[in-house]
C-alpha cells in the first residue's frame, strides 16, 4: 500500500490531562468570521450590482446544506441523512455577472438536549440578525409541523431581516403535493405574522428552479461591490473543510445515537517538504473524538476496517475539493461526555 493510499489507525483515550487549559485546537468551529473587505472599488462595479448574505434555516435534515452546494455549484458543505449534521457556519460564495451571493449554512434549529445543542441554536439565532435575507426551508415530502411553527415564530421576532420560504425536495413528491405544500407555507406565514417576500419550490437533486432561487436572492440583496475575490467558493479555512469531510465520512452508516457524539479536529495540515512541485502531497493529521469507549469500537470497526473505510472516503473527498493528493492520518480519542462539558466544548471549537 503506497503512502498515498494509507490511512494510519491509532486508538487512544483522551484523559483530563490531555485537555489542559494551555492546549490549543486549530480553529473555532462555531464563529461567524467577518466578511472580507470589498475587493473592487465602486467605480469598477457594474451599475445595479448587488452583494450580500443569505442564510438557510430550518429544522434538521430539511436540505439546507444540499441547497447551499447546489447554488454554489460545488460541494463545500457536508451532507448526511443524519439530523443535525451541520455544526458550523460555513459561507458559500456564488459569483454572478449581476451580483455576488454569500450563502450562510447553519445548524438546524431543534429542541436542545445538551449544552452543544443550546450553543448551536444560539448560533442560528445570532446569524438571523446578521444577514440580509433568511430563507426558511420546508421539505415538500413532510407536512408543516410544530417544529416549523416554532422556528418561524422565533424568526418573526427578527423584524428587519427579509424572509423567504423555500419548499425543498420537490423531486420526491407530485405536482399536487407541491401545490398543497406551498399553500401550507403561505398559511404558516399568516398564522405567525411572517411576510414571505417569496415562496419558491426547488429541488437540489434535479436542479429544478435552483437558478430561479439564485435570481430571487440576488434581487433582494443591497447594491454594493463584491465582498470576495472572483473564484472563491467559500471562506472556510481548509482545515475546517477537511475536518468536516472526515466527519461526514465517519457519519456514514453509524447507529442513530452515535452521530452527535463524533467531533473531528485537524491537528496538523501542510504540504510535505521535499516533494517536487509537480508531485505535491498534503499531509493531514486529524483526531476523531467520541464520548465513550463503546463508541470508539464502533468508529474503528473490526481490526480497524471501518476507520480505514472512513479514511479512504474522506481522503477522496478532500482531494476532490482541494485538488491535491492527500496523506490522511486518523486517530480516535475519547472526550467523555464532551457535548455537555463547557470546557471540552471550548477545546473542540464550540
Amino acid at each position: 500500500m503506497s503512502e498515498h493510499d494509507h490511512e494510519d489507525v491509532e486508538v487512544e483515550d483522551l484523559d483530563d490531562e490531555d485537555l489542559d487549559e494551555d492546549d490549543e485546537f486549530d480553529e473555532d468551529f462555531g464563529a461567524l468570521p467577518p466578511p472580507a473587505a470589498p475587493v473592487f472599488g465602486l467605480g469598477d462595479v457594474p451599475d445595479g450590482y448587488r452583494s450580500g448574505f443569505a442564510c438557510f434555516v430550518g429544522r434538521p435534515n430539511v436540505g439546507k446544506s444540499t441547497l447551499t452546494n447546489a447554488l454554489v455549484g460545488q460541494k463545500i458543505v457536508i451532507t448526511s441523512d443524519k439530523p443535525q449534521t451541520t455544526r458550523t457556519v460555513v459561507r458559500g460564495i456564488v459569483h454572478r455577472p449581476d451580483g455576488q451571493l454569500v450563502l450562510v449554512d447553519t445548524p438546524g434549529l431543534h429542541r436542545p438536549r445538551t449544552l452543544l445543542g443550546e450553543r448551536l441554536n444560539d448560533l442560528v439565532k445570532t446569524t438571523w440578525a446578521e444577514v440580509d435575507v433568511v430563507a426558511v426551508c420546508f421539505p415538500a415530502d413532510e407536512k408543516i409541523g410544530p417544529g416549523d411553527k416554532f422556528l418561524v415564530t422565533e424568526l418573526a421576532k427578527v423584524r428587519r431581516t427579509t424572509k423567504i420560504a423555500v419548499a425543498t425536495k420537490t423531486d420526491l413528491v407530485t405536482a399536487d403535493r407541491i401545490g398543497e405544500h406551498l399553500l401550507d407555507i403561505a398559511e404558516l406565514g399568516r398564522e405567525t405574522g411572517t411576510e414571505w417576500s417569496e415562496i419558491v419550490p426547488v429541488s437540489s437533486v434535479s436542479g429544478d428552479q435552483i437558478s430561479l432561487l439564485g435570481d430571487l436572492l440576488v434581487a433582494l440583496m443591497p447594491e454594493g461591490p463584491p465582498l470576495y475575490p472572483d473564484g472563491d467558493l467559500t471562506d472556510a479555512p481548509e482545515e475546517i473543510l477537511a475536518a468536516e469531510l472526515i466527519r461526514e465520512a465517519a457519519l456514514d452508516g453509524v447507529r442513530d445515537e452515535l452521530p452527535h457524539s463524533i467531533a473531528v479536529v485537524v491537528e496538523e495540515m501542510g504540504l510535505r517538504e521535499g516533494r517536487p512541485d509537480d508531485k505535491p502531497l498534503l499531509d493531514i493529521h486529524a483526531n476523531l473524538y467520541v464520548e465513550r469507549d463503546s463508541q470508539k469500537g464502533i468508529v474503528i470497526g473490526k481490526k480497524g476496517a471501518r476507520l480505514r473505510q472512513v479514511g479512504t472516503a474522506a481522503r477522496q473527498q478532500i482531494e476532490a475539493l482541494l485538488g491535491t493528493p492527500v496523506y490522511l492520518d486518523l486517530h480516535v480519542k475519547i472526550a467523555k461526555d464532551w457535548q455537555r462539558d463547557p470546557r471540552q466544548l471550548r477545546k473542540l471549537g464550540f
